[in-house]
């Protein structure tokens, strides 16, 4: 394994109050939530510069044409995502660490995008760390329901839509064999074609169950840090169990428990490579008292290195 660079200290916090991927609406007041849980001054106890440069635009989804039904709001989409690549690659540009708030996951065809070309400048790879519920490797033609949110990490892998998976005019923006999805429970199954055909590694919540959680993170660290210059980590709050984590869209009985989830993190930030963070899909409308943001709030502070003792 290659010697990475430990996260930077200083953090640019960028909001992305993105739902225009999904059709359950609440989702783009995610970021609000995380930083009423007070983000920034729990980054800010742990001795770390925290910058929050406030919010992307993303215009409201009552106002525009959907397009087509195969992949709703997928021009817009793909325009406020060029804004979130450029915001992500300045944040680097600064030495600073983007920690991306959603929003719903489209975001992450931008933020990976971000990440992907600033290094790509300096002629190194990716690897990504595909955290979440669901592989999000669907395309307009596998996809059931039209919702971009479960289409961009098809987009990062090359397979497409074009708008997404031709962001910053190259693509792909990661490698199969350095992509890796953890906690995955639910797959359609047009998209379980799309899964086999990329090769990416995918580590099932039945494989946590079976090898313990300790050990796939490691793995996975591994595969993404493989001749990369770091690995990015895209974490959708669904991946924890609904009992934790109830105020997200898809949720899927089955996850990760309240320390799985902060042993992941606290593991990611043992090894010091992750380049960048997103944090998707709180959706404070279907929350109780905010507990989905404060909970994602803890697990940031523990990918930063918040440690128990």
């Amino acid at each position: 394994m290659v010697e990475l660079r430990s996260a930077s200290r200083a953090i640019e916090v960028i909001g992305v109050p993105l739902d225009l991927g999904q059709q359950r609406r609440g989702v783009d007041m995610g970021p609000s939530a995380l930083r009423v849980a007070g983000l920034a001054g729990k980054l800010e106890a742990l001795g770390l510069t925290v910058r929050d440069r406030g919010n992307v635009p993303v215009p409201g989804a009552e106002m525009m044409d959907r397009g087509d039904a195969k992949a709703r709001f997928l021009v817009q989409i793909a325009r406020c995502d060029k804004t979130v690549a450029q915001w992500v690659d300045a944040a680097l540009a600064r030495q600073a660490t983007p920690v991306v708030l959603g929003g719903d996951h489209s975001l992450a065809a931008g933020s990976i995008a971000g990440v992907a070309s600033h290094f790509r400048a300096q002629q190194k790879a990716i690897g990504l760390i595909w955290i979440d519920a669901h592989t999000d490797i669907n395309t307009p033609d596998t996809s059931a329901s039209g919702n971009v949110h479960g289409m961009p990490l098809a987009a990062l892998l090359g397979l497409g839509p074009a708008a997404l998976s031709d962001l910053l005019d190259w693509s792909p923006k990661v490698s199969a064999a350095q992509t890796v999805l953890v906690g995955i429970r639910d797959i359609d199954a047009i998209e379980r074609d799309n899964v086999r055909r990329t090769g990416v590694t995918v580590f099932t919540m039945r494989d946590i169950d079976e090898k313990g959680l300790r050990t796939v993170m490691e793995r996975a660290i591994e595969i993404a840090s493989s001749g990369t210059a770091g690995y990015h980590v895209s974490m959708d709050m669904d991946w924890v169990d609904p009992e934790e984590a109830p105020g997200v869209g898809t949720p899927v009985p089955g996850g990760a428990t309240y320390r799985e989830a902060h042993l992941a993190m606290e593991i990611l930030a043992d090894h010091g490579g992750m380049l960048g963070l997103d944090i998707v899909e709180v959706n404070p409308i279907l929350d109780e008292h905010n507990r989905t943001a404060e909970l994602a709030v803890q697990l940031i502070c523990s990918a930063f290195g918040k440690k128990i003792l």
